[in-house]
């Protein structure tokens, strides 16, 4: 760290420090209005930009809901998502759950405290503490100590970080566009289209259907030379992430579903990879079936599972799901615009994980001042 760098502590750099509230879930006229409202399960090292509620004017006078200016920093205090930041976009409004910090922008870059948060996670959430649920409070945010160099400084730290977290979403967005525009032409061609020369089958009679299996014995939670093939425990596609191993079980394209948990949940593979518990995965077996036109196809059902304790999912049952598919020609067709759209996603997907390492090599070092913003070009 160098000389000029400071530490204080949080509460000394914000203008305003609150939590939210919550109107009574049990009255309708709280909600479904134009007031954003944040949830803590939001909170994930990210910028808000809607929330998944909104409430209404009556909601907000009866609660102790607050209105929060945009740019602060917020911080989960219950549950899984303890000690994760986000920094929101708009005004809005938030739960109790929420720590909402208004930094001085005299003293100090919001985006600067953000991604100080957010190394720190780890250090923050050992703070935690309670019984079943791990909790952290008001005052143990205000007193956390933050190490600031002076505010030109701040900003540049930022603005390098900030930079690359601006084309990660920026590949989001078009991964979103690039993807609606494949679920707009499969709705096109063959949810909305005539089927009468369609061929009706059950899903096992055209794909190999398999259960995902045990972790593998040798893994890693990185990603190295010897063992690079993902390991995927559910289906959502970054979060089922497990680590990484040597040999793949799966080579081809496929999609998994989640069989628990989050069940229903359907992921396009493109590449070799080794599901295991939770998973199915489908693989197509017949000429000019894509995994891509299954992928699609999976999106348009309603995927439930079955059992009273535990919903879930079985082989058995998703070999028995009757499924429709036109000619060959038609699938060739779809195909061949199909396919450059999923190219590009995956490239940005997999440029998105090189920023990603990028900026979480580049946070300690520039936060430690081991390396000084002059060092770092992002061209």
């Amino acid at each position: 760290m160098n000389n000029d760098w400071t530490t204080c502590k949080i509460g000394d750099i914000c203008k305003k420090i609150c939590s939210g509230g919550t109107p009574k879930s049990n009255e309708p006229s709280y909600y479904g209005g134009n007031i954003p409202w944040l949830n803590t399960k939001e909170i994930n090292f990210n910028r808000i930009y809607n929330t998944e509620k909104y409430i209404t004017s009556s909601g907000f006078d009866n609660s102790s809901a607050k209105w929060i200016d945009a740019n602060s920093v917020i911080v989960a205090l219950y549950g899984a998502t303890a000690a994760k930041v986000s920094i929101n976009t708009i005004p809005l409004t938030t739960n109790q759950a929420c720590c909402n910090l208004t930094i001085d922008e005299t003293v100090a870059d919001y985006r600067y405290v953000y991604y100080y948060l957010r190394r720190n996670y780890q250090h923050l959430a050992l703070l935690a503490n309670g019984g079943a649920q791990q909790n952290l409070n008001a005052q143990q945010i205000k007193d956390f100590n933050i190490i600031l160099p002076q505010l030109p400084i701040q900003h540049k730290i930022a603005n390098i970080l900030w930079t690359i977290d601006d084309k990660i979403e920026l590949n989001r967005r078009i991964n979103d566009n690039l993807e609606e525009q494949a679920k707009a032409l499969f709705k096109s061609w063959f949810v909305d289209s005539d089927r009468n020369e369609w061929v009706h089958y059950e899903l096992g009679d055209i794909t190999l259907i398999t259960a995902g299996g045990d972790r593998p014995s040798k893994y890693t939670n990185k990603k190295t030379i010897e063992c690079y093939v993902p390991i995927y425990s559910n289906g959502i596609d970054n979060e089922g992430l497990y680590g990484y191993t040597d040999v793949a079980k799966i080579h081809e394209e496929s999609i998994t579903i989640s069989a628990r948990g989050t069940i229903g949940y359907v992921c396009l593979r493109l590449e070799p990879y080794v599901p295991i518990v939770r998973l199915i995965s489908i693989i197509p077996n017949k000429k000019e079936l894509s995994a891509k036109y299954l992928y699609l196809w999976a999106l348009t059902q309603n995927i439930t599972g079955t059992g009273t304790t535990q919903q879930q999912l079985t082989v058995p049952i998703f070999r028995k799901t009757p499924i429709s598919i036109p000619s060959d020609t038609k699938l060739k067709q779809f195909n061949s615009i199909a396919d450059p759209l999923f190219s590009q996603i995956e490239s940005n997907k997999k440029e998105n994980i090189k920023l990603s390492t990028l900026r979480d090599t580049l946070l300690p070092k520039l936060m430690s001042g081991e390396i000084s913003v002059e060092e770092v070009s992002l061209d």
